[in-house]
């Protein structure tokens, strides 16, 4: 699989200076945990999943979590996960047949013992498998998943990936924020090669105090969500080889009834490349505050976004692409013969690259342009959501 690679080979020439790599679920775990992507999640109940991930694969999904959790009625549970296990199957089947390889596809559990029930009610199609996603998670909580998932890997034979949920509570209060953080560090750093990402769970966060972001805001606009989100980070994604990636929240919405503010979009990007009518449609379906929030994500130190609608997955990867001038500015900055330090002048002649404290964001730049791809340098981000719309 590969970002854009439902795209025809023509048109990634010309919107790519360096394409998005190829990668596997076999892949490093540094590589994949960087292309997630826009993460599509749906409920494990849908009488049609293997069609489903099949379709959304063909329209760019490269990762998808099957939810067991929020996502379906406690009643259904038990359904939910017969039908898991009969369309793991029906996919594998296809996937024989036709020789295609299916998204990274993750199951989110409500509890540690439905880990190694499940994968041992797979069977071989657990090799369709990458891992689960353990909700509400905190040290007390989240070691008995962990230890779980790392007992079914011993089962079934084959590398299991954990994306713990941030969302509890405890994680949210001023009180106890620190200390849950401290044990969550403890929890996930036990298990290092194990946990691929950390998710942010903010729906649940507004929920603790009856909140809920209006479509012409982002999560970083409710200042107590921003607040979790920076300590999150600021303890768990650092640069120095203790963090790990920390994927954006949610956006809800992808259509807007009535607007209160003005759109968040300029025009002169879409006039340029001929697109007013994208910009009028991303409007109308709220995409102009999914847009603004991503780009927040990335200034914050985030990478990637759950997704709970396939019209969310194009704008989380077209701005995910490294542009012309970030990959250049990185790469002077990563040159073999800058290691001593020192100031360069950007190629782009409007900025100052200082290659000691700027060396982690050239490198995490560079990670990402690996599996996004750099942009040409004359394509711009309204140039790669227009080409995937029309493939």
């Amino acid at each position: 699989m590969r970002h854009f690679g439902h795209i025809a080979p023509e048109t990634r020439e010309r919107l790519f200076h360096q394409e998005p790599c190829a990668f596997t679920a076999d892949s490093p775990a540094r590589l994949l945990s960087a292309g997630l992507g826009a993460t599509l999640y749906s409920p494990a109940t849908r009488p049609r999943l293997a069609a489903d991930i099949v379709k959304q694969t063909a329209g760019g999904v490269v990762s998808m979590v099957l939810c067991l959790e929020d996502s379906i009625a406690d009643e259904d549970v038990p359904a939910g996960e017969e039908n898991l296990v009969r369309q793991f199957a029906e996919l594998d089947a296809l996937n024989a047949r036709t020789g295609a390889e299916p998204p990274l596809l993750f199951v989110r559990v409500r509890t540690p013992d439905q880990i190694p029930d499940l994968v041992r009610r797979l069977g071989d199609s657990v090799r369709l498998l990458s891992g689960f996603v353990l909700p509400k998670f905190t040290e007390e909580r989240g070691v008995p998943f962990l230890e779980a998932l790392s007992a079914a890997e011993t089962a079934c034979g084959r590398r299991l990936f954990a994306m713990p949920v941030l969302e509890s509570p405890e994680l949210l209060y001023r009180e106890s924020r620190v200390e849950t953080l401290e044990g969550i560090a403890r929890a996930v750093g036990k298990y290092r090669d194990r946990v691929l990402a950390l998710r942010l769970g903010v729906t649940d966060f507004c929920s603790s105090y009856g909140l809920r972001r209006a479509p012409d805001m982002t999560a970083y606009d409710v200042q107590i969500v921003a607040s979790v989100i920076g300590d999150v980070v600021n303890m768990l994604g650092r640069a120095d080889g203790s963090g790990f990636t920390v994927t954006g929240p949610v956006w809800e919405y992808f259509r807007v009834p009535e607007r209160v503010f003005k759109p968040q979009l300029r025009t002169s990007p879409f006039l340029e490349v001929r697109a007013v009518g994208l910009r009028e449609k991303l409007i109308e379906h709220a995409m102009d505050g999914l847009l603004r929030e991503i780009s927040l994500d990335q200034a914050n130190g985030l990478l990637g976004k759950t997704c709970i609608h396939p019209s969310h997955v194009l704008p989380v990867h077209a701005l995910s692409v490294v542009s012309h001038e970030e990959f250049s500015d990185a790469a002077d900055i990563l040159r073999p013969d800058s290691d001593g330090g020192g100031v360069l002048r950007s190629a782009y002649t409007n900025k100052m690259n200082e290659v000691k404290p700027h060396r982690a964001w050239a490198e995490r730049t560079l990670l990402r342009a690996e599996v996004f791809g750099v942009a040409n340098e004359d394509v711009g981000f309204v140039d790669l959501l227009t080409a995937g719309v029309t493939g």
